[in-house]
């Protein structure tokens, strides 16, 4: 896709051991954010889970698949990691929950940074809120799908106080680096929106609650859409999302964010809040640690 920040983005979610999230935000933030940069690779954005304290979100994207080889390999087999690989690892029960996901279009992909990002540690502390949803469905999401959520789904969303961030979808594209495992075999539309406080994002989705053109416009026709599958792929059940996180944030606009995910039915849906970590102070978007390889 040309003139797309990010063709290519990860969404990764990590398990830690209990009580080593802060552990792992410092150590990321200190180390794992301008290496990796260097390395080819933009730190989009690192989260706290608000709904787990032991679950740690972040986002990173790459110009190309072959472009994300070079990159991982770079990292991941330089010095910086191996030095800190061991500290990042002690922390971590599961690094696989991985998305391969790229823009649904040339123009929904992540904005380009507010501000330059500040040095760790200098990042002023922040209210921000960011909504995940995860529509998940077993067969591919088409452009009858990105056309309905854009005309319909998108303007109800902003209308009740959403600010539109991304909108992204299952890259289908092989694992260039197969010493990172990503999940395979789904399907997955991911929509990201940002709020000013955890009050706005409290009464957006109260409001959303209640709206009519929601529950009987929108959601039927997610739901007509998503029943649109052969009879040889019955539906699965819903793989958890992310929740906050706090991070030094490349590209998403604001200093600290937090991420809720929620569950929205029909069709298969995952939302989730996230905090943002990292480089700023508690409960802003920052960045997060790397996978074992």
């Amino acid at each position: 896709m040309h003139g797309v920040r990010y063709p290519v983005v990860e969404l990764r979610q990590y398990t830690l051991r209990p009580g080593q999230r802060e552990v792992l935000i410092d150590l990321f933030d200190r180390e794992f954010v301008e290496s990796q940069e260097a390395a080819g690779m933009a730190i989009v954005g690192q989260f706290r889970d608000l709904d787990d304290p032991d679950r740690f979100v972040w986002i990173r994207g790459f110009p190309s698949m072959p472009a994300r080889a070079r990159a991982l390999a770079s990292f991941y087999g330089g010095p910086v990691w191996k030095a800190h690989s061991a500290q990042a690892n002690a922390t971590m029960i599961d690094s696989d929950n991985v998305l391969l996901l790229r823009p649904v279009t040339a123009r929904s992909g992540f904005p380009a940074p507010a501000a330059p990002r500040l040095p760790a540690g200098h990042a002023p502390p922040g209210s921000e809120r960011i909504l995940v949803t995860l529509y998940y469905r077993d067969h591919p999401f088409d452009e009858a799908f990105a056309d309905f959520f854009d005309r319909q789904a998108r303007p109800v969303f902003t209308e009740t106080g959403a600010t539109p961030l991304a909108c992204l979808q299952t890259e289908h594209a092989a694992n260039t680096f197969p010493a990172l495992p990503v999940r395979t075999g789904e399907n997955v539309f991911v929509w990201l929106a940002r709020f000013a406080s955890p009050a706005h994002l409290s009464r957006h989705l109260h409001q959303l609650e209640r709206s009519a053109r929601w529950r009987d416009h929108v959601l039927t026709g997610l739901s007509a859409h998503d029943d649109r599958r052969t009879a040889a792929a019955p539906a699965r059940p819903h793989r958890p999302v992310p929740a906050a996180l706090r991070t030094r944030s490349e590209s998403l606009p604001g200093p600290s964010w937090q991420v809720t995910l929620r569950s929205r039915q029909p069709p298969r849906v995952m939302p989730g809040v996230l905090a943002a970590a990292g480089l700023s102070p508690p409960g802003a978007v920052t960045r997060t640690t790397q996978e074992a390889v």
